[in-house]
Order: structure tokens, then C-alpha cells, then sequence
């Protein structure tokens, strides 16, 4: 049986009137209006999880209209959960505003493009202006938005003065819908203009959200809860509730069953262990999730293989921006996640884009709020913050990892003439004399890049294996301090197939005069002969084995290789 699969229709109206494919999210509305105490509700989450959908239900749901929509929601969980909840159908005078396609290069393309977000909003209510209730200065105000005529101050009080005119034609406080508000603050960072995209948000968002008295319950949807760059420092009625806790965490994103039951309708529940290699591997608040968007993706077809869908669709910029710009320095720990194993972190839900430059605590939490990393709670103990296990949560995320790190090795080799299919020709063919020079060009490029006083050699060699992970694999396994004869070599690049060949690298600092670069290989070949590293090679069916000793000075590199066998 083939799926209507709604691909890529964020309208929740449109999806359910042409009969497409849905999985019920209506208990979100359940929670929302339990949590009737909390006012602003912030729920990060990543992208192309249903944020723009579930807030389409949401207004959908509760916007006060002549037209009844309830055929809309009856076979629900909201309209079977009775009375006390479908009371709140179309009840109220919504502001609905997304600031998606706000990501733009300059501050003032971001800036126009926010005005004309704004425009549109004031447009899609222009019932107001010709209602007659409103005042000359408020009358004047509206038209200069609506014009493009009006300051910086009067867009920055455009929620406050629209809720306010809504309340009173309607005589109902609203509902406020705001949908990707960080994509802007994003762009900023990415493009070098954060202070003055943030002055604005900042003011945008405090009028319209702080102590208004028109305003009934607002939800804001992003990736990130942007607390240290006091966006939401004057805001104390927003409750954020990340990916982290329990309440709202099998509203975004499809849970096991979810999964199982659309495998079971189109027929393809054979596919479900592959399916989770792929798309699982999410933990929100203890609930096992799903990527929505590539579950879909691969539904659509009906023979399709897995592909790396999320990733060809979601903003992927600053993740590679970040991880580029560190990865000398954070590559220790990025190289046990790339390798399948898994670091623990205590995780701020608030992250700060700001610190990403000095807090590697502040990387890592935006790769799990982004979608990047799997964050798995784990108890320190009564009293104690509890920490979260941090792994890379399936096939599909792993490819934004290598190819990333593919780029920058590629780049720090390109800078010097070389380049990495040249490197792995000579590592694999155990040419000692090509790889040292291959390696050589590396280690300069990485040095080039960074201050060389403040780069250790020991994060040079960490870089270096994360460009052979990258770039070696799925045809090589690239491991390294792993059991193999008597002891753990450095590294081990272990075939795919029996009948290709198979490396294990041994690496050494010298540190001149007391270690030569001499000596260094000399202890190096020594150690691999006198513990068998090759042994696991041998016994997978590698052929040849080649085993490499490599000895770092400072900027200087040697390699020298041991017989083949």
C-alpha cells in the first residue's frame, strides 16, 4: 500500500482537506491548555521536526473565525478529549508570524526582510484598520507599517499595538504564534552582525510578550533557547521546554510506534532495523524519536533507498562553521563520537552563540539542541546536576560529520598544494616517502591556520585521524587505541572487504634534543613488532598489511615503514 505522503506541507489545514498522511500531534494542544498557569511557552526544537506544522494546528485550532472547522479535528486526540478542551475552538483572535526567510548575509537584508514579515502580519489583519475602533495616532501607526514608513521604534511595539487592537474588536485576549524567532539571531552570528539584529529581536519581542495585557498564551518555536544574549533577559514569563525534559517530548518528531504503524500501512515493516540505523537514535525527555522529515523522505518512495534526506534540507551552515573553526582543538572528544562512542556532559538548556569561540561547553550544546548529537540523561547522584551521555545519533548525522571533516582536511591540504586523495593513495600502498610528504603538507596547513604556540602537536595528530575517519570510510574503518595483539596502536585502518589493504600507524612526538625524530621511529617500529599490532589486520583477511611509524617535532614529520606482513 502506497502512503500519501505529505512531504514538505507545513499547512495543517491544506494537509488534513487533501486527505494526506497524518500523525496525530493534537496532544500538544492537550498540554498547552493544561499548562494553564504558564503564559509564553518556548519549545525549541530542530529543524524540519514539525515546529511550522504543530503551530499551523495550533492556529488552526484556536483562531476565532465564521468558518466551522472542526472537520478538521474529530478524528483527533483534542476533540475526543471533551468538553473542557474544545471550548477553546476557534475562540480567540490569533498573531500568526513566522520569521523564517530572515536568514540572510547583510543586516539590512535581514532587516528588510524582517519589516516586510511585519507588513504581511499588519496586512492579513487588516480588518482592524477598517473597523473604525482604532484612534488617529493608532490609525497613523498602522498605515505607516503597512506603507513602510514607520521606525524602527513602532515595529519594535508591532505585537503590543496589534494584540491591544485585536483585544478590543474582538473582546477576547489572543493567542501569539511565532514560529523560527532565532532564525535571525542565527544569521547574525553566521554573518558578523549579532549586536544590531539582536537590539531589534530583543525590543520585538520584551513589548510583545512582557506583562501585555492582550495577550492570552503565546508559543515561539526555534532551535535554541538564546538566553545569554539577553533576549530573554527582561522576559520572565517564558518557560522554555527543550528536548531535554519530558513535557511536550512526543509532540515533535515521530515516536517508535508512530514509525512502525506508517511502516505497517505502507507496507514496508521489514525495513524498520534499517530505519533505525538511519533516522533513530533521538532522545527527547526519555521518549525514543524519530527524524520526521526523513521518515517521510523515505516513504515517498516506494523503492527508494536511505538517504541523507534531513541533511539536504536542514540550515547546516553554523554547525560547519563551528565545528570547522574548531577542530583542532575539540577534536579529541569529536573523534570518540565519529569512532561510535559516546562523551558525558553536564548541558545548559540555554546556549550561548555568543561563547562558541571559547566554551566548548557551548558547541556541544548546540549540537544537541541542533538535531547533531543524542543527549541520553544520566544521575550523578542525590543533589547533584545530572549529566548527559552525548553520541551521534544515527547514519544520517554521522555524513554531516565526515563530510565536514573531509572539507576542512581537504582545505588545510589544498593550502599547501597537496590534497587528501594523494595522502590516503600513499598511506594505503604503504609509500613511507609520499605519506610523510602528504602528511607533512597537513600538519603545515593545520599550523598555518592556527597559532603554532598554541597548537600541541597531540591535536595535530587528532585532526589528522578525524580527516582519515572522514575520508577512508565506508571502504576502511579507521579506529584508533583499539585491543589488537598484545597492546592498542595508535591507529588501525582496517578494509572493509578481505583482499584490500589494511594499515596500523604508530605515532611518537620527538621532543628534540632529548628524543630525536630518529629515535622516536625507532621505538615506534619496535613497539608494533614487539606487539603484534598488525595481528587483527592479518586475521580480518587485510592484504597487504602495511605498518607506518610517524614522528612529530613541532612542525616537522617523519614517517618510516616497517616490511609488509
Amino acid at each position: 500500500m502506497s502512503l500519501r505522503v505529505p512531504l514538505g506541507i507545513d499547512d495543517f489545514r491544506k494537509l488534513r482537506e487533501s486527505g494526506l498522511e497524518y500523525v496525530d500531534k493534537s496532544h500538544l494542544i492537550l498540554e498547552l491548555i493544561d499548562k494553564g498557569g504558564v503564559e509564553v511557552v518556548l519549545l525549541p526544537r530542530p529543524r524540519r521536526f514539525g515546529k511550522t506544522l504543530n503551530l499551523s494546528m495550533l492556529r488552526w485550532f484556536f483562531e476565532k473565525r465564521q468558518e466551522d472547522l472542526s472537520h478538521l479535528f474529530e478524528d483527533l486526540s483534542v476533540w475526543r478529549a471533551g468538553e473542557r478542551y474544545r471550548e477553546h475552538f476557534q475562540r480567540y483572535p490569533v498573531i500568526y508570524l513566522t520569521l523564517k526567510g530572515a536568514k540572510q548575509e547583510t543586516f539590512e537584508r535581514c532587516w528588510a526582510a524582517l519589516r516586510e514579515k511585519i507588513v504581511e502580519l499588519y496586512n492579513q489583519h487588516r480588518h482592524v484598520l477598517d473597523s473604525g475602533q482604532l484612534g488617529e495616532v493608532e490609525q497613523r501607526r498602522y498605515k505607516e507599517v503597512l506603507d513602510g514608513t514607520a521606525s524602527e521604534a513602532v515595529y519594535g511595539r508591532a505585537l503590543l499595538d496589534l494584540s491591544s487592537h485585536l483585544h478590543r474588536l474582538h473582546g477576547e485576549r489572543v493567542v501569539m504564534l511565532i514560529d523560527e524567532y532565532d532564525e535571525p539571531i542565527h544569521a547574525g552570528y553566521l554573518h558578523g552582525y549579532a549586536p544590531r539584529i539582536l537590539d531589534f529581536v530583543r525590543t520585538f519581542l520584551t513589548e510583545g510578550l512582557k506583562g501585555n495585557p492582550h495577550l492570552h498564551r503565546a508559543v515561539l518555536t526555534g532551535i535554541l533557547r538564546v538566553a545569554r544574549e539577553s533576549i530573554f533577559s527582561g522576559l520572565n514569563n517564558v518557560v522554555a521546554y527543550s528536548l531535554l525534559r519530558s513535557d511536550f517530548n512526543t509532540c515533535f518528531g515521530f515516536t517508535e510506534a508512530e514509525v512502525e504503524a506508517l511502516l505497517e500501512k505502507a507496507g514496508r515493516r521489514s525495513l524498520l532495523e534499517v530505519i533505525r540505523a538511519w533516522y533513530n537514535g533521538y532522545d527527547f525527555g526519555g521518549a525514543v524519536i524519530y527524524n520526521p522529515w526523513s521518515i517521510l523522505s523515505f516513504l515517498e518512495g516506494q523503492d527508494q533507498d536511505p538517504l541523507p534526506f534531513w541533511l539536504g534540507t536542514s540550515s547546516n551552515d553554523l554547525i560547519q562553521k563551528v565545528i570547522e573553526e574548531h577542530a583542532v582543538t575539540l577534536q579529541p572528544a569529536l573523534e570518540v563520537l565519529m569512532e561510535g562512542g559516546e562523551l558525558e556532559r553536564v548541558l545548559e538548556e540555554n546556549v550561548a552563540i555568543g561563547d562558541l569561540a571559547q566554551n566548548e561547553d557551548a558547541l556541544f550544546g548546540l549540537l544537541v539542541f541542533s538535531g547533531y548529537l543524542r543527549a541520553e540523561k544520566r544521575s550523578r547522584g542525590h543533589g547533584e546536576q545530572p549529566a548527559h551521555a552525548l553520541k551521534i545519533p544515527n547514519r544520517e548525522v554521522r555524513l554531516l560529520y565526515t563530510g565536514t571533516f573531509r572539507r576542512w582536511a581537504e582545505a588545510r591540504l589544498r593550502r599547501q598544494g597537496s590534497s587528501m586523495q594523494r595522502l590516503l593513495a600513499a598511506l594505503l600502498s604503504g609509500d613511507a616517502a609520499g605519506f610523510e610528504a602528504e602528511l607533512q603538507a597537513f600538519v603545515a596547513g593545520v599550523l598555518s591556520y592556527h597559532d603554532a604556540t598554541r597548537v600541541d602537536p597531540e591535536a595535530v595528530y587528532h585532526g589528522f585521524v578525524a580527516g582519515l575517519l572522514a575520508a577512508l570510510e565506508p571502504g576502511h574503518q579507521v579506529r584508533s587505541n583499539r585491543e589488537s595483539g598484545q597492546g592498542r596502536p595508535d591507529v588501525m585502518i582496517r578494509p572493509a572487504q578481505p583482499g584490500r589493504p589494511g594499515v596500523v600507524l604508530e605515532l611518537k612526538v620527538a621532543r628534540a634534543p632529548r628524543v630525536s625524530l630518529e629515535q622516536a621511529l625507532d621505538e615506534a617500529l619496535a613497539q608494533i613488532r614487539a606487539r603484534d599490532y598488525a595481528a587483527e589486520l592479518r586475521a580480518s583477511g587485510a592484504a597487504p598489511v602495511h605498518a607506518l611509524a610517524v614522528a612529530f617535532d613541532g612542525k616537522v614529520v617523519r614517517v618510516r615503514a616497517e616490511a609488509p606482513g
